[in-house]
């Protein structure tokens, strides 16, 4: 009885990481366009940001409760005096990103570890797209300093890789599909499904979740209740037209109509199934992350990856 009335009376605000069409983090603006929180007893306000980087950081400052960004940002951005802050549920596996190659350069590009000494483009600093390539170049073993990264834009990126002015890009939908469809581009290294996660990073990963201060994690029914309404945004993004979808959301959310569809239909396959994430994803994500770039010193992370996980 006083679990129940502590979740009727639970209010939650959350962070989320933008840019706010990203598919990364399309269940909790579902969840909260379609009451799915509120008929879970749940007053939640999501607070949308710019970037999974602010995201993280109003986690850090206690202006929300929780947040949903990448475990990446979390760890650099989100520890609390060195704790990093306790991931309460997984998204996804990995950002529903693509490496993709000029057609002219796939006989001798087949992956990450043919990109020493390349250019390669991705839209800005910081986005999902370029940690994804920080991720598929720490697995193939080539430092960052072997290749010329350049942030074109999504549209510059594109152009670039089409032109045969970079030797690569790495780009999210709508462009992926087009690309291939057009024939202007190559996949070598597709992250846009658990599976597909799983053998470009060379083991399971998490990337997307929901994090909690590790001093002020939610009581257990409050975590229950998030995750109930969560998981079945997903189950409707999974399985529902984007059209029928595209009613229940916003403008911001949707963008483009076109765009929307085909970023949804490229990311239905990266969600971690009931928002699971195993002590070994966490365990190999993070020691992909520290081979992209060394953790702040400050960060102290706990001895084995299980307690980086709110049970």
């Amino acid at each position: 009885m006083i679990a129940w009335l502590v979740l009727l009376q639970a209010s939650v605000t959350i962070a989320v990481a933008g840019p706010v069409t990203s598919p990364e983090y399309l269940p909790l603006h579902l969840a909260d366009a379609e009451g799915l929180f509120a008929a879970q007893k749940l007053a939640v306000t999501l607070r949308p940001l710019r970037s999974e980087q602010a995201a993280a950081e109003a986690l850090r400052s206690g202006r929300v409760q929780l947040a949903a960004t990448s475990l990446d940002s979390a760890l650099r951005l989100a520890s609390v005096e060195g704790t990093p802050p306790r991931l309460v549920l997984g998204l996804t596996a990995a950002p529903p990103v693509a490496l993709l190659v000029n057609p002219k350069r796939a006989e001798s590009i087949h992956g990450a570890t043919d990109l020493a000494g390349q250019t390669i483009a991705v839209p800005a600093p910081g986005t999902a797209e370029d940690q994804a390539l920080g991720l598929l170049l720490a697995r193939a073993g080539v430092p960052m300093h072997r290749v010329t990264v350049t942030s074109l834009g999504e549209r510059g990126a594109a152009r670039a890789l089409e032109s045969g002015a970079v030797a690569a890009a790495v780009l999210a939908d709508p462009y992926v599909s087009r690309m291939v469809e057009a024939g202007t581009a190559v996949v070598i290294a597709d992250l846009r499904s658990l599976k597909g996660a799983e053998q470009w990073l060379d083991g399971p990963t998490v990337n997307a979740a929901v994090f909690a201060r590790a001093e002020a994690v939610p009581e257990a029914p409050i975590l229950k209740a998030l995750g109930q309404a969560l998981q079945e945004a997903i189950a409707r993004i999974v399985s529902a037209d984007p059209a029928t979808l595209q009613t229940r959301l916003s403008e911001a959310v949707i963008g483009s109509a076109a765009d929307f569809a085909m970023r949804l239909r490229g990311s239905r396959d990266a969600f971690l199934p009931g928002g699971r994430v195993s002590a070994e994803a966490v365990e190999h994500s993070i020691e992909l992350i520290k081979r992209r770039a060394p953790l702040p010193k400050v960060v102290k992370l706990p001895r084995r990856a299980e307690s980086l996980l709110v049970e």
